[in-house]
């Protein structure tokens, strides 16, 4: 029996790459919202949710920084997944066919270059992945979609030029989820996820991190977000290369501990190879 994996987006999306390559040959349900993406996997819908929490060229996704910490919801693994923009046209279509180029503002952005080349009309719509599904249905040889070649596929669209993307460096990075803990065995390369709010102390933060230096534990990712609206509550999440069974990490919990006055790990999880 094939699990079923959460995504935001529609088929084609590059959350649905992401979730491909994590989970070959699996069922995968799109989602409207980040919101309803989680609540899939809360709600016994889905098995597993993969979505982005960050990416190389415009920071992190805000939404899942507020969302993970309240969904329940444990991290298991992360992947990568290199965003490469193609431009895609209906079957038979050639560049010189092409008079305007359809899809998300963000990613007609990144193309910037290719786009004024070309001397193309932009179409802002939705998402990328839903810009390839209506080329597809409109069948119009004089416009094309930029989107993703796995979209291509769905769709059923050439793929008239590839990589077109301004930028080579636009890779983002993916969070799998999981309603139930499964931490990662010691040992290997680990990283894990936590949250923590500092205590309303002078030099809490400062004092909070001190046991991450001393410890020789890299924390990769720190990320401050308000709680609630209230400029006074403050919350981080981070990333740290390591397990919670190495003395050094325990060592630099304990000393967070002292500071905070909430403290949760979000997961336990293999690194990634491209990390």
């Amino acid at each position: 029996m094939s699990r079923k994996i959460a995504f935001q987006g529609e088929p084609g999306a590059f959350s649905h790459a992401a979730a491909a390559n994590v989970f070959p040959g699996e069922e995968f349900m799109g989602c409207v919202t980040f919101e309803e993406t989680l609540n899939a996997v809360q709600s016994g819908k889905a098995d597993f949710a993969v979505v982005p929490v960050e990416n190389s060229l415009y920071g992190r996704i805000t939404d899942i920084h507020h969302l993970l910490p309240e969904s329940g919801l444990f991290i298991i693994g992360e992947t990568y997944l290199r965003v490469e923009m193609n431009l895609l046209g209906v079957p038979g279509a050639t560049l010189d066919d092409v008079k305007a180029v359809q899809s998300l503002s963000v990613a007609l952005g990144q193309c910037r270059r290719f786009i004024a080349q070309r001397g193309l009309r932009t179409i802002n719509a939705v998402d990328t992945a839903g810009s390839a599904r209506e080329i597809a249905q409109k069948a119009d040889k004089s416009v094309a979609a930029i989107a993703s070649r796995f979209a291509g596929e769905i769709y059923g669209l050439d793929v008239m030029a590839s990589n077109i993307e301004d930028a080579d460096h636009n890779t983002t990075r993916f969070l799998i989820l999981s309603p139930t803990e499964k931490n990662a065995p010691h040992g290997g390369k680990v990283k894990t996820t936590f949250i923590f709010r500092v205590r309303n102390v002078p030099a809490a933060l400062y004092k909070a991190m001190g046991g991450f230096a001393t410890n020789g534990v890299n924390m990769t990712k720190l990320e401050s977000y308000m709680v609630g609206g209230a400029f006074t509550a403050t919350q981080f999440y981070a990333d740290i290369e390591g397990h919670p069974d190495d003395v050094g990490v325990q060592h630099a919990f304990d000393e967070l501990k002292f500071f905070t006055d909430k403290f949760s790990i979000l997961g336990v999880y293999p690194a990634a190879e491209n990390s």
